[in-house]
Formats: C-alpha cells, structure tokens, sequence
C-alpha cells in the first residue's frame, strides 16, 4: 500500500510542478500490479470500510455528517442550526437547491469512490493465493459493502450507472456509463448480499470486529425487499434474522444502543466505526449537536430540532409550538431522555447551560441531539467514540413488522415484533391481532410512528419519507414536510415518474445528477425529471 501511496503523492506534485511538460499518459497500472499478498487484500477491503467513516474538518463521508448535510436536513426532524454557515447546504434544507448543489455531488462521488475501491478488492483478490477461507472472507465483506453503496445510491438518486469492475482505461469515453435501470441495480444489490451472507461469518472476535457479518448481510437484505415492496421476501428474510444463529437482541436499556461503552454489542448488527485520539478517527458529528459557548466544551450547533408551530386557539398566543418529533414522543416513552438533552453541564465550572424558556418559544426548552455524545472526550467531542449504527436489531424487527402487516395485514406475528420495540422504551404493548383493534391501514401508521422515534438521528429519515406511503397508497414525502413549512416542497410536482413499481409525482423523491458529472465527467448521463 506505501507504493500505492507515493505513486500518488508523486503523481500529484508533478502536475503541480511540471505542467508544462505537456505528456500524454500511454498506459495505466492496473490495480492487480499492486495487490499480491494476503496483507494487500486486507488493506484492500479497509479502505472500502474507510468510506463509511473517514471525515476530518474539511472530508466528510456519508456516515460521518455527509448524510446529515446532504440529506437529513431536508426532512421533517433536524434543521441547520446556528453553525451550519454553508450557503448551499442550507438552501438544500429548505429544497432551495439545484442539480449543481455541492452535497449532491459529494454524496455522489463518495459512494462511487467506495465502488470503486470494492471492485478493485472483488477483482484482484481471487488471484492474491493465500488462506481460501480469509480469501473468499473479504470478497464478500467487498460485496456486502458495494451492495450498501449501490442501495444508497438508487434509494437517491433513482437509475445510476452500474459499475461492477475496476474501469482501468485512460480513455474518458470508454469510462463513461450510462445510467441502469433501478430494477438492475436492484437485482445486483439483492445478488451480492445473497452470496455475502453465504460466505460472512456470523461474528468476529478482537479487532476484526465490526466488520460485516452473514447476519448484516441479511439484514440489509430485508431491507432491499421491504424498499422494493417485496413483502414476502421482506418479512421471510428479516424473520431469518430474527430466528437466525447470531443472538441479536434489544438492549434492555435504550441508551446502550449508541453509548461508547456498550458499542458492537448485541443490538449492533452493523456500524461505522469510530475511535478517539486515534488520527481523527473520531465521530465529527457529536460535536455539531451542542449549544456553543459553554466553557470547557468545543461544539458548533451546526444540528438543531426542526421547530415549527401550528394554529391552536387553546393556546396563549394561539399557537401550538413544535420542536417536530420531539413532542411526538409519549410521556413514559424512555427514548426520549435518551436521544435528546436540554442542557449541559460544563466540565469546567461546574454550571449546566441551554436555552430554557426562550422568548420565541414560551413555556419550552429548546432540545438538543445526543446520540453520538461520548463522556469520556465532553472537551474535545470531535474525538467521540460512539458508533453510527447502519442497522440495529430494532431496525430488523420493524422491518418484519411492516413487512408482515403489509402482506397479510396485522397479524399477531406483526404485533409481536413491533411490540418488542415498543415495550423496551416503556410503552404498553398494542393489542394483538385477536382483538382486531387496528386496521392494516392504522397498524401501517403505528410502525411508521416507531421509526421515526426509534431511529432519529441516525440517517433514516429521508430514505423513510421517500419510501413510506398513506391510506391510499400515495407518498408521504411532500404532506411530511409541508407540516414542518418547508412550502418548496410544493414547487417540485412534476408527471409522475415511477420509484419501485408505484408513481409518485414530486422531483424531490430523486435527488438530481450532479450537473457537474454530467458536463464534466461523464456525457451519457441524463437528469432526472423536474431538475
């Protein structure tokens, strides 16, 4: 990998130094020159697993706050706060945005960096001879992982390029794609989880864990299926894992999920992994979340609840005030103290600070996120430990529970997963099937509702809103966010297009193609509709 890395470095200071020279390249140095031995394959696969999680003041990727500014503060839940100062991320919050917008090329170009580093691991590591087990190990870590990219990205953006081998010309035309049909790149997703969760393991021990197990593989399988509306692979596949041999279980004390101290537990089926004072290997989100100007704590306020009100003549000023899902939450229910703060103590004096009782939101305290905090780094929370959980067994189990509700309506077997999750955050358990309480259609909004308040802030939201849908079938996207006066939503109607075999008639359930790829990089791709 040095020699991989000095070519670089040279590379780019000869162009920095010696422009002038004005030589064609003749050739390229294919990647299996470099990949010979059992260390290389390694390294090979960590650098996809690098793409998940790297970041810095100036990098983000998608697990380490590139989701959050290029995706979740366009849904209904968080908001830029006061630190987030980028002029385009915070009109892509409002879907002021264009197809030149800057999140949407970065979120673009790094999960087709992290394709493209998995299909150099897939292509060159069955030749490298070392330890057949090891060996076809990491193929299908590689596998696992592009199949993780590719969902992403058809989940945004709609038809993308294809791309399943390392492009290795010098020829600009000959490394130009055009898009794939979705249902393609579904057909790929659904075929490299398949062989991963064939060839993974089911755990791993000392410092190979949290890598990808046959237990994460299935799991992001049922979620393909319950995204592409197959509902009986969806719930037979998430029920798999349910019943399967990897003893995933709810943690019984919410909080565990995301603390530090308790990470790669038995919720945990797989995460980006994060470390402190480790050369920035820490969590860049956890400082975003926190108030500025308490003293002994560095924090930017970049993340804030999205706050809003609605008409209520009960009221003093006739107005109902929201801080979005934070008011969604029942009074018993544990996640709530659990996922938010209203104040922090100060490890230098000792003294708690917030915003309580804000004179533009009388009666309240202002809500602050808090699942990445780690306790051990409160002064330097750019060094937080926690992991981003890319799915936890909750998520399994709501999974099953829509899926078997969608299939066969609500059934005791949908009850009995969405009352697991239910009942770890203290709420009562809903009446069962046999009661015939609820109807599929007033089920489907209860499951819906644990979602949201299961997983905030942990990248769900978006790729939620685009994919769920009302009594009738419709999308839920563009109601979702009018609520919270986000009115732009209400200029992207356009002819409907179709996302997993159902129309939908708004542009905003695709992202557009970044213009920029489209003029610069690669002139068979066409723009979505609308943009």
């Amino acid at each position: 990998m040095k020699k991989v890395k000095y070519l670089i470095l040279l590379a780019s200071l000869g162009a920095a130094s010696c422009a002038k020279l004005g030589e064609n390249p003749k050739s390229f140095i294919p990647a299996s020159q470099f990949y010979k031995t059992q260390a290389d394959a390694v390294a090979a696969v960590t650098a996809v697993y690098s793409l998940l999680n790297a970041g810095s003041n100036t990098i983000q990727t998608p697990y380490n706050t590139l989701f959050n500014t290029g995706m979740d503060f366009m849904a209904d839940d968080e908001a830029p706060g006061p630190g987030a100062t980028n002029a385009d991320v915070r009109s892509q919050a409002v879907l002021g945005h264009a197809s030149s917008g800057l999140r949407i090329l970065q979120i673009w170009q790094q999960h087709y960096a992290a394709i493209k580093k998995a299909n150099i691991a897939i292509d060159t590591i069955p030749s490298i001879k070392f330890d057949a087990t090891l060996n076809k190990r990491l193929i299908a870590e590689s596998k696992f992982l592009r199949a993780l990219f590719y969902f992403n990205l058809v989940r945004l953006y709609g038809d993308v390029p294809l791309v399943l081998h390392d492009q290795t010309s010098i020829k600009l035309s000959d490394l130009q794609v055009p898009r794939t049909a979705s249902a393609t790149v579904y057909a790929q997703i659904e075929k490299d989880l398949t062989e991963a969760t064939a060839d993974l393991p089911t755990s791993y021990s000392g410092a190979d864990v949290g890598r990808a197990t046959s237990g994460a593989a299935q799991s992001i399988l049922a979620k393909v299926y319950l995204t592409e509306r197959k509902w009986q692979q969806a719930a037979t596949t998430a029920l798999g894992v349910i019943n399967g041999p990897y003893g995933y279980d709810l943690f019984t004390n919410y909080a565990d999920a995301f603390l530090p101290a308790t990470k790669n537990g038995k919720e945990h089926i797989f995460s980006a992994q994060f470390k402190s004072n480790s050369q920035g290997q820490g969590n860049n989100q956890a400082p975003r979340s926190v108030l500025t100007g308490i003293p002994g704590i560095t924090a930017s306020y970049a993340d804030q609840v999205t706050f809003y009100t609605v008409p209520d003549v009960s009221k003093p000023d006739g107005k109902d005030h929201f801080f979005s899902v934070y008011k969604l939450y029942p009074a018993q229910d544990k996640r709530k103290g659990e996922t938010f703060v209203t104040r922090f103590l100060s490890p230098s004096n000792g003294k708690y600070y917030g915003k309580l009782n804000d004179p533009s939101i009388p009666l309240d305290s202002v809500p602050f996120f808090n699942k990445y905090w780690d306790p051990s780094v409160v002064g330097n929370l750019s060094e937080s430990s926690a992991n981003v959980s890319i799915i936890r067994f909750s998520d399994v189990l709501l999974i099953h529970a829509e899926a078997e509700n969608e299939l066969n309506g609500p059934t005791p077997a949908a009850y009995t997963s969405l009352n697991r999750v239910r009942q770890r955050a203290g709420l009562s358990a809903l009446p069962d099937a046999v009661s015939g309480t609820l109807t599929q259609n007033q089920l489907r909004k209860e499951i819906y509702l644990e979602r949201r308040l299961e997983f905030v802030f942990e990248y769900q939201r978006w790729f939620d809103l685009i994919r769920e849908r009302d009594d009738n079938d419709n999308g839920i996207l563009e109601s979702s966010l009018l609520t919270v006066g986000k009115t732009n939503v209400s200029k992207g109607t356009i002819s409907s297009i179709i996302i997993n075999g159902k129309p939908v008639s708004n542009k905003f359930y695709l992202f557009p193609i970044p213009q920029q790829e489209i003029d610069n990089s690669n002139g068979k791709l066409v723009q979505n509709p609308g943009w």
